[in-house]
C-alpha cells in the first residue's frame, strides 16, 4: 500500500513538473506592466454598445436551454446569421486560393492591387467568411484594397495545423493574384481577430522567418497569443467579459496543469510553442503593427504582453486600448459609435504604411 502510494505521489510530481518546466514556457510577468499601451477613450460606453450586450446575453441564455453537444452548431449557425448580408456597393467573389476556399471583398472603388488577408476568428472552431463580413467589407474601405477572407479549416474536424497551412498557402497565393487573377501586389496587409488575430501574429513571423515578402502593416484585433493560459486577465476579467465570459468560464475552473495537457495532446504541440502561442516567440524584425484591445475583455493580457515583449524587441507596434468594450467590439460598426471610432485609427494607420 505503502509503495503504491509512494507510485501516486511520484507520478503527480512528474506530471506537475513538466507542466512547469516544459509546457508553461517562460515567465511573462516582467511584460505586465502598461508599456506602449494608449486609452483612446475612458467614456462610458455608448447606449448602442449596452444593446450589443444585451443581445449577448440572449445568446447565453440559449446555450443553457440547450445540450451541450449542440453548442457548437448552435453558435456556428449564430456567427454566419448575426449580421443582414445585403451591400448592393460591395463585391463578394468566391475563389479558390491554393486550395483555401475564400471570397474577395471589394468595397467600391477598392484597388484590387492592394491586398489584404483577412483571417476570421471563432476559437479555432467556428466563424467564416461570411460571419465576417462587416469586418472585411469595412477594411477594404478603410485599406483601399482587394480583402481576401479566407475559410480555413476548424477544429474540431481538422487539426489547429491544418488552419495553420491554410494562412501560409494563402498568403503566398496573395503575393501575386488578385480579383482579376495573376497579378504581383503593389502593397499587402494582413488583419485577424481574436484566433484569427493569434494565427496573423503567427503568421508574420512565419513570413519573416521563411524570407518571403513582408507585409507592408498588419492589424490584430483583440488577439489570443497564449495557449499556456497564462495571462491574468483570464480569470481577472472574467466577470467584465459579457462575450467569452459565459462561454470559457468552464474552462477557468480547470486546473491549468490539464489545460496544458489537453493542449499538448490537442495539437501535438507544446502549447508555449511559438507557433500556437506567438508571444513566446522571436518578437523581434516585424512589420508595423496595430493591436486593438478591451481592457475588459478576458484577451487583454494576451494583447498587453504581446505588445510589450515585441516593442522591448523592437518591432514597430502600436497598441490602442479601449475601457468597458466587448471582445472584437468593431465587428458591430456601424450601429457602434467605439466601433466606428476604432476602424478610423485602423485607416489612418494603414494609410501611414502604405
Amino acid at each position: 500500500m505503502a509503495e503504491l502510494l509512494l507510485g501516486v505521489v511520484a507520478l503527480i510530481l512528474v506530471v506537475w513538473a513538466i507542466s512547469a518546466f516544459y509546457l508553461r514556457g517562460a515567465d511573462l510577468r516582467v511584460f505586465d506592466q502598461p508599456v506602449g499601451a494608449r486609452h483612446l477613450t475612458d467614456a462610458a460606453p455608448s447606449e448602442a454598445h449596452h444593446a450589443v450586450v444585451a443581445s449577448l446575453a440572449g445568446i447565453g441564455t440559449t446555450l443553457k436551454s440547450t445540450p451541450r453537444r449542440q453548442h457548437l452548431a448552435l453558435l456556428r449557425n449564430y456567427m454566419d446569421n448575426l449580421f443582414a448580408d445585403g451591400d448592393a456597393t460591395t463585391q463578394v467573389i468566391p475563389v479558390d486560393a491554393a486550395g483555401v476556399p475564400a471570397e474577395w471583398v471589394l468595397a467600391a472603388g477598392a484597388d484590387s492591387r492592394r491586398r489584404l488577408l483577412y483571417i476570421h476568428g471563432g476559437a479555432f472552431t467556428m466563424g467564416s467568411p461570411k460571419s465576417h463580413r462587416r469586418l472585411t467589407r469595412k477594411f477594404s474601405e478603410v485599406a483601399n484594397a482587394a480583402v481576401l477572407a479566407i475559410d480555413y479549416r476548424l477544429m474540431p474536424e481538422h487539426p489547429r495545423l491544418a488552419g495553420i497551412e491554410d494562412c501560409r498557402n494563402a498568403y503566398r497565393w496573395l503575393l501575386d493574384h488578385g480579383p482579376a487573377g495573376a497579378e504581383p501586389a503593389t502593397a499587402i496587409f494582413v488583419a485577424g481577430d481574436s484566433a484569427g488575430g493569434n494565427l496573423t501574429l503567427s503568421l508574420i513571423a512565419w513570413v519573416r522567418d521563411q524570407g518571403l515578402r513582408a507585409p507592408n502593416a498588419a492589424v490584430a484585433l483583440s488577439p489570443a497569443t497564449d495557449a499556456s493560459f497564462g495571462s491574468p486577465s483570464l480569470k481577472i476579467n472574467l466577470d467584465t467579459d459579457p462575450m467569452l465570459g459565459p462561454l470559457f468560464k468552464p474552462l477557468t475552473r480547470m486546473p491549468r496543469s490539464a489545460l496544458l495537457w489537453g493542449t499538448l495532446l490537442q495539437n501535438r504541440l507544446r502549447p508555449n510553442n511559438p507557433i500556437l502561442s506567438p508571444v513566446f516567440g522571436d518578437l523581434s524584425r516585424l512589420p508595423p503593427l496595430l493591436v486593438q484591445a478591451s481592457e475588459s475583455e478576458m484577451l487583454f493580457d494576451d494583447s498587453r504582453r504581446y505588445v510589450n515583449k515585441a516593442i522591448a524587441a523592437g518591432s514597430p507596434v502600436t497598441f490602442q486600448t479601449w475601457r468597458h468594450m466587448v471582445h472584437v467590439w468593431q465587428i458591430y460598426h456601424p450601429d457602434l459609435p467605439e466601433g466606428r471610432q476604432a476602424f478610423e485609427e485602423i485607416g489612418q494607420f494603414l494609410r501611414a504604411h502604405s
